[in-house]
């Protein structure tokens, strides 16, 4: 793995665990997107991105940006969806709200409904003394999605092959 993907990955799980703490400030909602907005992340990736694609065709199809200001490449028209590349190879998707699975699961969803949506998910619990979500790991072949949620609701998606999914889990990291 890349120093830069380490990095990214490491700052995205701190960010995660740190969004869900403190107060909301007054004025700092976000306005829900129009449903047509709502991109759906799924086994194979999205509509227009796979796993298992490189860094060179992402960038050759005008997918892959890297001349934006953020903490590793982004996907154009996809600004809530953070890229993980491992050897040059598309790994994970992780998404925020609100991109959805096809089963309609994202960031809010009740952790009870994630298990009725994916009987077969596994409990992944976090290190004691981290601040780091637990997290439902519902594997389907090589892929799978991890949920990281505080006990009660989701609070970030992940998608894509299964082993980086719960080495991400294990290893603590986040995109950035």
């Amino acid at each position: 793995m890349k120093l830069r993907q380490f990095g990214f990955i490491a700052a995205l799980l701190f960010a995660a665990s740190i969004s869900a703490s403190g107060p909301v400030p007054p004025g700092s909602i976000a306005v829900p997107e129009p449903v047509a907005a709502v991109a759906v992340v799924d086994r194979d990736g999205l509509a227009d991105v796979d796993f298992g694609d490189t860094e060179s065709e992402l960038t050759r199809r005008g997918i892959l940006r890297t001349d934006v200001d953020a903490c590793g490449p982004t996907l154009a028209g996809h600004a809530l969806i953070s890229p993980i590349f491992i050897d040059d190879r598309l790994v994970l998707l992780w998404a925020g709200d609100p991109v959805r699975t096809p089963e309609g699961i994202a960031a809010g969803t009740p952790v009870a409904e994630v298990k009725a949506s994916y009987p077969t998910v596994r409990q992944l619990s976090a290190p004691q003394g981290t601040h780091r979500f637990d997290g439902l790991l519902a594997r389907d072949g090589d892929r799978a999605y991890l949920f990281l949620h505080d006990g009660h609701e989701v609070r970030k998606v992940i998608a894509g092959y299964a082993d980086w999914a719960h080495r991400l889990f294990v290893e603590g990291h986040g995109p950035c």
